[in-house]
């Protein structure tokens, strides 16, 4: 009897076509591995179709199959909606088989070897499978060969995994620690084998991700694990998404599949939890359901407030309450030095409420002098004591990232101000070249992990020969870990706060690579000032000539729009002594005329 086929019983001239395992029905294989083989078979006792999974070698003897068994019975004690129940597990003839419930549900390569999911079908398959692999790795887990036939997509449509652990490598113990009394010390041999095991699941499921985005298995054999044992650190090969596949792939979700299989493995996904997140931040971003960091950081904002109160805000409280006589302009600067207290008292008076109340027709509120007009001096105090004091929830490492994010933004911001053409209000494009980091300041702040991803993966790292590798521009990481851009996650909670769509293009940088066009409106203008202040803030982030030569390109980019030029520049930055400036766009004419009206009122001094 072979050890690579299970037992096939067509017995005589008569016997029927199909073949016979135990008290199985085999009618069809779904699908083989180096590892594991699935099989399509009829259980006459429970009278549906079953899906059954088996190694593909059989094992060398009793004790080996009692071990096969006890990794499958381990594993399917774990329940998650993306998990398939174990309806069983037994051996025939030294064959050992997990049995799992078909129904109607069809695998994943049935479903392939038909059609080709679209693009937003394939991610959500790999998200759910990613949520369920999740739950398996937590356990202490591993699944050992995702395969398109080990993903089992119901007649409810819910992508559910099966098979775990069924491709474990004899002797694999990575399962022992989920199984281990709680008192029971658990080797650091056997911790680091199921880490291991967890990040090549991840892999295997990124490689997986690409071959749907695809059309197509990478290669003849279509074995994934196969694969990703050839990629480093195991192997050398490399896996990118080709440029040209079967169908477009957004360039957000391009760097996600591209991320799960870099060529660096610290640079992949650390977790499947990760890889889900992202996945479905790109569903939100892109108007599919789901959660991920969007609607976490929406679901956290209301609990914990946009930012934290600055440091010493105690204080700054209790001279606002000796401020009665004080005017609304001197107020408004004392606000604006705690981005915290500047950015909730513009989301407490954009609220739709406060909006239909006191500026009806009149757009988004953009100031601090207007905000505390409206909601007076003891709102403000309101507010104020409403914010948590800092750091809120983070740990020491995660509020110096975030204090270095507060601290480039209010440069930013300080830098638009002395950037401004004549007639414009300080405070308005202040708070714009601020607002265009929100994204950056909330993912600083309620997703302090996310952010670290993030700037690691701009990092520049030595490759296998020890040459440095540029690392990924802020757009590609902040894809790769969020599903979306910063500027999207900022667009969507100042969406949330109560800023209409006209005013959400104000918080995007113009695109670094497009030429900006002649501003045209005050919306215009106030977009490129901020703009450019906070291009200067990352030149400014450079050492020696990369600095100069970064600047030099934010004031050939600008000299139209703005009619700035370098020493304008270096002038507002402070490089070097300050002189008149040229009048810039606007200047012409009555500096105190908006162009537009209603937000225009706003956005000019008066």
């Amino acid at each position: 009897m072979s050890d690579r086929v299970p037992p096939a019983a067509p017995r005589g001239a008569d016997a029927p076509a199909a073949h016979r395992f135990g008290r199985f029905v085999l009618t069809a294989l779904e699908g083989k591995s180096r590892r594991t083989m699935v099989w399509r078979a009829q259980d006459p006792q429970r009278g549906e179709p079953m899906l059954l999974v088996l190694p593909r070698e059989r094992p060398a003897d009793a004790a080996a199959v009692q071990a096969w068994l006890a990794g499958v019975r381990r594993a399917g004690r774990i329940t998650h909606p993306h998990l398939a129940g174990l309806l069983e597990a037994g051996s025939v003839e030294r064959w050992p088989y997990a049995l799992y419930a078909c129904g109607a549900g069809a695998t994943l390569a049935r479903l392939l070897a038909d059609r080709t999911p679209s693009v937003i079908e394939a991610v959500r398959i790999i998200a759910a499978a990613a949520e369920g692999l999740a739950s398996a790795h937590d356990a202490g887990l591993a699944h050992h060969d995702l395969q398109p036939q080990l993903v089992l997509l119901g007649d409810d449509h819910v992508p559910r995994l099966f098979g775990l652990q069924a491709g474990a490598a004899p002797g694999d113990d990575t399962g022992a620690a989920a199984a281990a009394p709680a008192l029971t010390h658990v080797d650091a041999l056997q911790l680091q084998a199921q880490r291991t095991a967890a990040r090549h699941d991840v892999l295997a499921l990124g490689l997986l991700l690409q071959q749907l985005l695809a059309g197509k298995p990478w290669d003849d054999e279509g074995d994934v694990t196969a694969l990703a044992d050839r990629l480093p650190p195991i192997g050398r090969e490399l896996v990118r998404l080709p440029w040209n596949p079967a169908r477009p792939v957004p360039e957000a979700l391009r760097a996600i599949a591209n991320r799960a299989t870099d060529r660096q493995p610290r640079q992949r996904y650390g977790s499947a939890r990760a890889l889900q997140r992202a996945l479905e931040g790109w569903l939100q971003a892109e108007g599919g359901a789901g959660g991920g960091p969007i609607a976490l950081v929406l679901d956290r904002l209301h609990a914990a407030g946009t930012l934290p109160a600055a440091p010493g805000a105690a204080q700054r409280v209790a001279r606002l309450a000796l401020m009665h006589r004080q005017r609304t302009v001197e107020l408004a600067e004392l606000v604006l030095q705690d981005v915290g207290l500047s950015l909730e008292l513009l989301r407490w008076v954009n609220s739709a409420q406060l909006r239909d109340l006191h500026a009806a027709g009149h757009g988004p509120i953009l100031t601090v002098r207007r905000a505390i007009a409206m909601i007076g001096l003891d709102g403000v105090r309101r507010v104020a004591l409403g914010l948590r004091d800092w750091p809120g929830p983070l740990d020491s490492g995660s509020a110096q990232v975030l204090a270095r994010r507060i601290e480039q933004a209010q440069r930013a911001a300080g830098w638009a101000r002395a950037l401004r053409p004549p007639g414009y209000d300080d405070e308005v494009v202040g708070l714009i070249a601020l607002l265009q980091n929100l994204g950056r300041l909330v993912c600083a702040y309620h997703l302090p992990d996310e952010m670290r991803q993030i700037e690691r993966l701009m990092q520049s790292l030595p490759d296998a020969r020890g040459e440095a590798q540029p690392g990924m521009d802020e757009v590609s990481a902040a894809c790769a870990v969020l599903g979306c851009d910063l500027e999207t996650l900022g667009a969507a909670v100042a969406r949330e706060w109560g800023l209409d769509d006209a005013a959400l293009p104000l918080l995007r940088r113009l695109p670094v690579d497009t030429p900006p066009r002649s501003a045209g409106c005050d919306d215009a203008v106030l977009r490129a000032v901020a703009s450019c202040a906070n291009e200067c803030g990352d030149a400014m982030l450079l050492d020696g000539p990369a600095r100069q030569a970064a600047l030099r390109r934010v004031a050939q980019r600008y000299a139209r729009v703005l009619r700035l030029t370098l020493r304008d520049l270096e002038q507002a930055l402070g490089l070097t002594p300050a002189a008149t400036r040229n009048p810039g766009p606007g200047a012409a004419g009555d500096p105190g005329e908006p162009e537009e009206p209603g937000r225009g009122a706003q956005m000019r001094e008066g």
